[in-house]
């Protein structure tokens, strides 16, 4: 089998490898891919040596973690999926594989698109940054960071019942904000920024405001319009590959005069009847990563949800260092990338 091995920054390289699949154990699924997404920001930050995210490993390691394949065979304990279902899981960008039964997978049913359903993990994820965050119908939410990630909050929330304006730090990912459902959009260093948010939230200011960006100046727009006593659902790596801070982050202007809540959209959310499962994936906790990626599933069956309409380039899994090498150059118009196998 082939898979995408980065053994150094910028030095990405796709290997031939042995995978067994003559004997499968009871509880393994073996799982031939169709197409793996790249999801620019995290995998970019990878690519170029960006400082290591705590737990990831180290060099060679293995990159990418939106898989959708087609189940070959299962052991003779499998129960979740069955040959010829069309999955998704956090598999790295790899022709096939084995995973066990008890591992993170949504099996996709007819109807939904491989190249909406590849996201389902990454969507999973934006709304997760609204479950964190308990937020309830009814309130308004800013976005800061508008690539796959946040323009997936930004589809998400008018579904789940918020009025969401998007935070764009260019006027092509305002018009891809505006294809993807949001109520308004402007521009962070607009100047009349602040009373337009006043005029979108009818003066009652932005409850919730979720920051996919990296950089620390995302962090500041973020605390400085996020209303008094409002909160910061914190999905992005801050800080990752850049320089030394200018500001203080936590200036009380913005942090204890305003009494708001910062939450790292890590971990499990916050649940009225809270589940003990030891097991992440497989639990009756509504708020179980499977569930939510399942829940994100059943939208894009509803037809509600179409994450392929941010896909702006498809490679041949041999192109993926062409695919890296834009991201790694910031091109603007790159957003959603697939690779197929």
């Amino acid at each position: 089998m082939k898979i995408a091995i980065l053994h150094g920054p910028r030095d990405l390289r796709i290997e031939e490898q042995t995978l067994d699949v003559s004997r499968l154990a009871a509880d393994e699924i073996w799982v031939k891919t169709r197409i793996s997404a790249l999801k620019i920001g995290t995998d970019r930050g990878n690519y170029e040596g960006a400082d290591q995210v705590p737990g990831a490993p180290g060099y060679p390691r293995w990159v990418g973690d939106s898989n959708l394949g087609i189940v070959q065979a299962v052991g003779s304990a499998v129960t979740r999926v069955q040959v010829g279902d069309r999955i998704v899981t956090r598999a790295p960008h790899q022709s096939e594989y084995l995973l066990t039964g008890s591992e993170s997978l949504v099996v996709i049913p007819d109807g939904v698109s491989d190249e909406d359903a590849v996201y389902a993990h990454l969507y999973a994820l934006s709304a997760h940054c609204y479950h964190k965050a308990q937020f309830r119908p009814g309130e308004t939410v800013a976005v800061v960071g508008l690539g796959v990630l946040g323009l997936g909050a930004i589809a998400l929330g008018p579904l789940f019942g918020g009025r969401v304006v998007g935070i764009a730090n260019s006027p092509i990912r305002m018009e891809m904000s505006q294809k993807m459902g949001a109520h308004a959009n402007f521009l962070y260093d607009d100047p009349n920024l602040q009373a337009k948010l006043d005029e979108f939230s009818h003066g009652v200011g932005i409850d919730l405001v979720i920051l996919t960006a990296n950089p620390w100046p995302a962090l500041r727009t973020a605390m400085q319009i996020v209303r008094p006593n409002g909160r910061v659902s914190v999905v992005s790596l801050l800080g990752r590959g850049e320089p030394p801070l200018d500001f203080n982050p936590l200036a009380m202007e913005w942090f204890y005069n305003k009494g708001i809540s910062l939450l790292a959209v890590s971990g499990r959310a916050g649940y009225l009847y809270p589940d003990a499962s030891p097991n992440p994936f497989q639990t009756a906790d509504r708020y179980a990563w499977d569930h939510i990626a399942a829940h994100v599933v059943s939208l894009m069956a509803d037809g509600l949800l179409r994450p392929s309409r941010l896909i702006t380039h498809r490679f041949h899994y041999s192109e993926m260092v062409t695919a890296y090498e834009m991201a790694y150059q910031r091109e603007k118009n790159m957003l959603g990338v697939t690779f197929n196998w």
